[in-house]
């Protein structure tokens, strides 16, 4: 009976149930369009711990961590498990144990992006050995990407580029990373030994994600950017706007003979004199 007990206790306190303890705290950081459907959030992230042995295992080690990496994903509005932002099992040398750390896929990053409200379009490319790309800065606005779809094998991964379409039409900067950037960027990752690390299981995200995080630092991603355009606006509109004018004062006509107006004022009970 106390096994049974133990287990229930166990599962009670577990990440999955910590999860569920946290729905209101989650909740207050999510941005509006995820408030309504928290529950399903909440949900798909207890069946990513049922159904990931590993993420588990990482979750039960530093739940506090767990929790603060979900945090982020309900502030971010981005899907934990998913390649909006990924939930990764991650080897602390200080702790000695594995723990879950957040990673925004390159998905989750044009989706920043969108929602700020500023872009029309975001494209964001790896480029193959076999494919056609010609970019010179100052000459051309964007990229020129010719692909032969009929062939079986495009190449090795060559290049990576990235840039937004703004909502009046202008081209934000182009970002073009190479092979050497993209290591640059991967030695700083302290998972791209593992196995598991995104780094090594899909590789060709890593490198539209880190073609995505540059344009990040060019293309507005916080919805606080739309906020302060529409208030800007407002200001605008409210200094643009005629003052209303104001009708001049009717003119008061002269009271008619034996009218009270015909009298001097005096208090109300003053002596009326024959």
């Amino acid at each position: 009976m106390s096994q049974i007990s133990n287990a229930l206790e166990k599962r009670d306190s577990g990440p999955a149930a910590v999860v569920e303890q946290y729905r209101e705290s989650l909740a207050l950081v999510m941005p509006s369009h995820l408030q309504q459907r928290v529950g399903a959030w909440i949900r798909n992230t207890q069946g990513l711990l049922r159904r990931d042995e590993k993420l588990m295992k990482a979750a039960q080690n530093d739940v506090g961590q767990f929790i603060a990496v979900l945090m982020d994903a309900g502030r971010l509005g981005l899907e934990p498990g998913t390649e909006h932002y990924y939930l990764v099992p991650r080897w602390n040398n200080k702790k000695k144990h594995t723990e879950v750390t957040g990673v925004r896929g390159y998905q989750g990053e044009i989706e920043l992006m969108y929602r700020a409200g500023a872009v029309s379009s975001v494209i964001v490319e790896v480029v193959r050995t076999r494919d056609q790309f010609q970019f010179r800065p100052g000459r051309d606005e964007r990229p020129v990407h010719d692909i032969d779809w009929d062939l079986d094998d495009r190449g090795d991964l060559r290049l990576v580029y990235a840039y937004a379409v703004m909502k009046d039409g202008a081209t934000s900067k182009v970002v073009v990373l190479n092979r050497q950037h993209i290591a640059q960027a991967r030695a700083k990752s302290d998972s791209a030994g593992k196995d598991w690390s995104p780094w090594n299981t899909d590789e060709e995200a890593m490198w539209l994600k880190t073609g995505a995080h540059r344009l990040t630092k060019w293309v507005p991603t916080s919805a606080e950017y739309m906020r302060e355009q529409i208030r800007a606006q407002a200001v605008v509109e409210s200094e643009q706007a005629p003052e209303p004018r104001i009708a001049p004062p009717l003119p008061v006509p002269a009271p008619a003979p034996g009218t009270v107006d015909d009298y001097d004022d005096g208090p109300i009970d003053a002596e009326i004199v024959d």
